[in-house]
């Protein structure tokens, strides 16, 4: 006789019975993504724009060039390597006496700087970068899988006494100028002027005043990274358009001349202008910078002493002639680079600045004017560089420090270009008003 299974056995059967006949269901696991493949997305997504990287015109040659992976810290090969699509180049000259010769001669050496750039884009490597005169020309060079190339002109002191020369740079590709830089220009007080307290116009010359107009009237965007605090208010109240400081960060977190303000900040977030914090040790950390600094001298000259090399003060190198500078910046280059080597492994090395200490001043200045009026920039071989981003090839660290802080990819994206490109555009729609 069988036994007869009990109800509860009978249900369970079933159950198996059933989900046998069921096809299994495929069951994938997603990984969740970590903050490098975040960081490295958002790097490879976003146009990355850095403002201000200074050029030697011997680094543009047939034989010498940005090709090449120079010691440069700016240069095609360290563009892609690092994911930077954009280089503002800059014209710059250094201060002279504002007298005609002095303004030809700076002249002369401005004009060499916009061939360069116009060498390297179009004849040197035409099918590696290009110039871009506007935001649509960015994207567009961008998207053909080139880097992009814009000029910034860092004081307008090589344009003299005539006003149609901001047309004939505009016409090179200037896209932005500053009317002064360390030392009063005929345009412009320099934020210098507080070392001693000596102003030559108290802020714009009449000149300068007229300079503002010109620019507003071509689409110029202003730069007010290196005149007087004075300078750029008279500025902000005269021009038409938003301006840009295209390399300086918050003096609040750092008391430094070449800084900002909370006053001069909430001036340009209500102009509508932008920001480009800079990645320059000395504006960003007093403290460590003037440490390092002090050390990285000592081993400086222990090289340049074992070497026979002579190293100079800051304030001598203006009195060279040009082949001695010419001498001093190759001796000094090889001389920094044997001491960055070591100083890697040597521990009792003081910190140096570094990528978080950048983006602390990020952070301040979102906090302070908001998003959209902050951007980036490096300041490359013109004297920046910090530790996890001293040349281009390590411009995805400044990203990865970005998503660590929890800034969106949408901020990420106005960070590094997006906030300057909507001056930009807004300059030049303003221009086609006057």
């Amino acid at each position: 006789m069988k036994k007869r299974l009990t109800p509860y056995l009978h249900m369970l059967l079933s159950l198996l019975f059933f989900s046998c006949q069921e096809k299994p269901k495929e069951v994938k696991e997603v990984a969740e993504e970590t903050i490098e493949q975040k960081a490295q997305r958002i790097h490879q997504n976003v146009i990355t724009i850095d403002t201000h990287n200074d050029i030697n015109v011997a680094h543009f040659t047939d034989s010498i060039n940005y090709t090449q992976r120079l010691d440069t810290q700016i240069n095609l090969p360290k563009m892609v390597e690092g994911g930077l699509d954009v280089s503002w180049l800059i014209v710059y000259t250094g201060q002279d006496s504002l007298t005609p010769a002095g303004y030809k001669k700076a002249e002369i050496n401005a004009l060499e700087k916009f061939d360069a750039i116009h060498l390297l884009c179009e004849k040197i490597a035409p099918e590696k970068i290009e110039l871009a005169l506007t935001s649509d020309e960015v994207r567009r060079i961008h998207k053909a899988g080139k880097k992009v190339a814009m000029i910034g002109v860092e004081n307008a002191y090589p344009i003299g006494e005539n006003l149609s020369n901001f047309k004939k740079y505009y016409d090179l590709g200037a896209r932005y100028i500053s009317l002064s830089h360390n030392g009063h220009s005929q345009f412009s007080d320099s934020n210098t002027g507080e070392n001693d307290s000596i102003w030559l116009h108290n802020g714009l010359s009449d000149l300068g005043k007229q300079g503002i107009v010109e620019m507003n009237k071509l689409g110029v965007m202003i730069d007010i990274s290196h005149p007087s605090k004075e300078a750029m208010k008279q500025m902000i109240a005269l021009s038409k358009a938003p301006i840009i400081a295209s390399h300086s960060s918050a003096r609040k977190l750092c008391n430094h001349s070449r800084n900002l303000d909370d006053e001069q900040l909430l001036l340009l977030k209500e102009n509508g202008g932008v920001i480009q914090t800079v990645a320059f040790s000395s504006y960003l950390n007093t403290e460590k910078h003037e440490a390092r600094a002090a050390y990285l001298k000592g081993i400086y000259t222990k090289i340049a002493d074992s070497l026979g090399l002579k190293l100079y003060e800051r304030s001598e190198i203006g009195a060279l002639s040009a082949d001695e500078k010419k001498a001093f910046f190759a001796d000094y280059t090889k001389v920094k680079k044997i001491g960055k080597e070591l100083v890697a492994t040597d521990t009792n090395a003081p910190p140096a600045v570094n990528v978080s200490d950048f983006i602390d001043h990020v952070d301040y200045l979102v906090k302070l004017i908001g998003i959209d009026h902050v951007g980036l920039s490096s300041d490359f071989d013109g004297g920046g560089g910090i530790e996890g981003w001293d040349d281009a090839a390590e411009t995805y660290n400044v990203t990865l420090e970005l998503v660590k802080r929890g800034y969106s990819e949408e901020d990420i994206a106005k960070l590094w270009g997006g906030n300057l490109l909507r001056v930009l555009d807004k300059v030049q729609a303003v221009a086609k008003t006057l």
